[in-house]
């Protein structure tokens, strides 16, 4: 059974964060919903922007609060990647925006990839898949 996925990105400054995925990924706003969450859309998954202020407990209801939202660069298991046809143009746009680019970008049998975070301290990724692409790696 397929399903839709949706992206949730907490942030503490959802003006910034609008400007930013906008700015870097070409995003179009999609809906407000109240003060605190904003839809982008235009990727093959809507991406949520959720505010939520530094500091508050970020887990879930019911659980030891032991840990909280910091909007630093942090490690998190999860992280999105952008797929893009020129990734350098799109490395530029990026930047411009406001992200980091934390690594040089690597080249592999299968694409080129540029590590970056988000103002918000979240990590990202550009991918431009060369050949045919992740299929280069199946055989």
């Amino acid at each position: 059974m397929a399903h839709q996925i949706l992206v949730n990105i907490d942030v503490d400054d959802l003006q910034g964060a609008t400007a930013f995925y906008r700015a870097a990924f070409g995003l179009d706003l999609g809906r407000r919903m109240g003060d605190d969450v904003v839809e982008l859309t235009g990727g093959s998954s809507p991406i949520y922007l959720l505010r939520r202020a530094a500091g508050t407990v970020a887990t879930p209801a019911g659980a030891p609060a032991s840990d909280t939202r910091r909007y630093t660069r942090h490690w998190t298991p999860v992280h999105l990647d952008f797929v893009v046809d020129d990734l350098d143009e799109a490395l530029a746009r990026a930047l411009r925006a406001g992200a980091t680019l934390e690594q040089p970008v690597s080249t592999s049998g299968w694409g080129r990839l540029a590590l970056l975070s988000d103002p918000f301290g979240h990590g990202l990724c550009l991918v431009q898949f060369l050949g045919r692409g992740y299929d280069e790696l199946a055989g």
